[in-house]
């Protein structure tokens, strides 16, 4: 397992970092390899440029800029978000990396002579995480639509592998947030990741099987 994890959030003493942690133990249990990207910590620049628009289709050149990332993409299977929702959307450091990193021959093909619409890009993605922090009730933020959310699950969950298994985890109310909820919420996150990406103990009997 070759596990990509996008960390959104200016805080290093957050919640969101005590999720993204146990994220990362939940995968080095299971024995994948990791690349962490911590938005940022490593100053990404999330503003899609003049230059950078006009030359969005010219491919490979388009993923010149953000060279590093897009080859973190083309490695991994699974595909880890974390990050806080803020106006019921991801902050604008993620929504730039989509911006700037899912490009055209990346993530997805564009429209040609016999194609009317894109094509999916990361097939070679089969499972997708996403762990966020609302400050907003669940009703609430079920009612504006939860943005954030179908765009990560449901545009990028598109262009992943038809058959993608993809898990979600949300704390409601964080601005009132107990330490007992956040320990609720970690176990769910937990348990999420279980799913997403299976228990160490299981993946341990499978190598044994086919070693």
């Amino acid at each position: 397992m070759k596990a990509l994890v996008i960390y959104a959030h200016p805080a290093e003493g957050s919640f969101n970092a005590a999720i993204r942690d146990l994220v990362v133990e939940k995968l080095s249990a299971a024995g994948a390899e990791i690349r962490l990207r911590d938005l940022y910590a490593e100053g990404f620049q999330p503003v899609l440029t003049g230059p950078e628009w006009t030359g969005y289709t010219d491919s490979p050149a388009n993923r010149a800029p953000v060279g590093d990332h897009c080859a973190d993409v083309g490695w991994c299977d699974t595909l880890i978000f974390v990050y806080p929702t803020w106006w019921y959307g991801m902050p604008a450091m993620l929504k730039g990396w989509l911006d700037r990193v899912l490009l055209p021959d990346v993530a997805f093909l564009m429209p040609d002579d016999t194609h009317r619409t894109i094509r999916r890009g990361l097939q070679h993605i089969r499972r997708m995480g996403v762990f966020t922090t609302c400050g907003a009730s669940r009703w609430l933020t079920f009612l504006i639509g939860a943005p954030g959310k179908r765009t990560l699950l449901r545009g990028v969950g598109l262009l992943l592998h038809p058959r993608a298994k993809k898990v979600f985890a949300a704390h409601f109310l964080m601005d009132t947030s107990t330490d007992a909820s956040r320990r609720r919420h970690l176990r769910r996150v937990a348990a999420r990741m279980d799913r997403l990406i299976g228990k160490p103990a299981r993946q341990a009997a499978m190598k044994e099987q086919t070693g």
